[in-house]
């Protein structure tokens, strides 16, 4: 039991802040202290917020709405997905670290995403390993090289000859600054020995319209997001931006196979809390996610969309956040890519 006694309150002078700030500390205090007992009953006081770096429509918001609906179901609790797209992921970053770590505000990080952010950017608002508990790993979601319909190339060894007979006259999009739709780009152009303009957008769902117009040439984009309008004819699918081909995609060669050597990229996603989050609650919600992540349906309508659902414990995911940013400074470095 903590108690305030009437003597400490007389001791001259007093300042009302002081007390309050006092009271505060004891109260968290007691509820840490409460431990299991409060995740008993967590998450009952409210709906609990994620927050992604995105806007709706991309593949983290497909996967954090699939995540989220069955997640709520399993803590008989709503989970609200909130969209804080910009700044290379920095805006949802810093709304997550500075969030009350009490559990109701969680960061579905795309970590390949933010670490190289954390590689490009002159400064981030919050470090991916210092601010941050790790949750649980949740999946990949592999990026597709896409070009419009009516751009003549077929191939992806056509695409650089067709960059390359007119060096800088051609336009790439991205998913903004920083991003690793941005730092694929970057890459390619690397490997590739090419020239292109990079026009940066604000996800997924700003970008595709000007890349279908033929306003930009290519694209690294998320498969959720760019395969439907694959399908509808209105562009055309080069490569896949990973390791190794998947399942979805039997038939999409990966980028080293289409020529590009040097280039295994893969797209992690994983859920955090803020530092401070008590472990009985990051426990409930490893736990939650351990149950929705073996669901047969989920796992076979989102590999449908490209996205490959795997849990990995939380001490995998603070080993991969830091692997990932060792990688990503190093690539940022060697492209020279700075964000202001």
């Amino acid at each position: 039991m903590f108690r305030v006694t009437k003597s400490l309150l007389q001791q001259k002078p007093v300042h009302k802040a002081a007390v309050a700030r006092a009271a505060q500390l004891l109260m968290l205090a007691a509820a840490l202290g409460a431990g299991g007992a409060w995740a008993q009953g967590y998450p009952a006081a409210r709906p609990i917020q994620m927050v992604l770096s995105f806007p709706p429509g991309g593949a983290t918001d497909i996967l954090a709405r699939a995540v989220g609906q069955r997640m709520g179901s399993e803590l008989k609790q709503s989970v609200v997905i909130e969209n804080r797209p910009g700044a290379g992921g920095a805006i949802a970053l810093a709304q997550a670290a500075k969030a009350t770590p009490d559990g109701y505000t969680l960061h579905l990080m795309a970590v390949t995403n933010a670490a190289i952010a954390a590689g490009t950017y002159a400064s981030q608002p919050a470090h991916l390993s210092r601010d941050f508990e790790p949750v649980a790993a949740i999946g990949a979601v592999p990026h597709i090289l896409v070009v419009p319909s009516t751009l003549p190339v077929q191939t992806v060894p056509e695409l650089v000859a067709l960059l390359k007979a007119a060096p800088g006259t051609h336009n790439f999009a991205s998913q903004g600054n920083g991003t690793l739709s941005h730092l694929e780009s970057e890459l390619f152009k690397m490997r590739a020995g090419v020239e292109a303009v990079h026009v940066p957008y604000k996800g997924s769902a700003l970008a595709l319209p000007d890349l279908i117009a033929g306003r930009s040439s290519f694209m690294f984009d998320s498969i959720p997001a760019s395969l439907p309008h694959v399908k509808a004819g209105k562009l055309k699918l080069l490569a896949l931006a990973a390791e190794q081909r998947i399942d979805s995609l039997p038939g999409t060669p990966t980028m080293e196979e289409a020529g590009v050597k040097d280039f295994r990229i893969n797209n992690h996603f994983g859920i955090v809390a803020p530092k401070g989050t008590p472990p009985a609650v990051v426990k409930v919600l490893a736990s939650t996610l351990q149950k929705v992540l073996a669901d047969p349906e989920l796992l076979t309508t989102m590999k449908a969309q490209g996205v490959e659902l795997k849990y990995r414990p939380a001490d995998e995911l603070g080993r991969l956040i830091g692997d990932e940013l060792a990688l990503w400074s190093k690539v940022a470095k060697a492209a020279n890519v700075k964000v202001e």
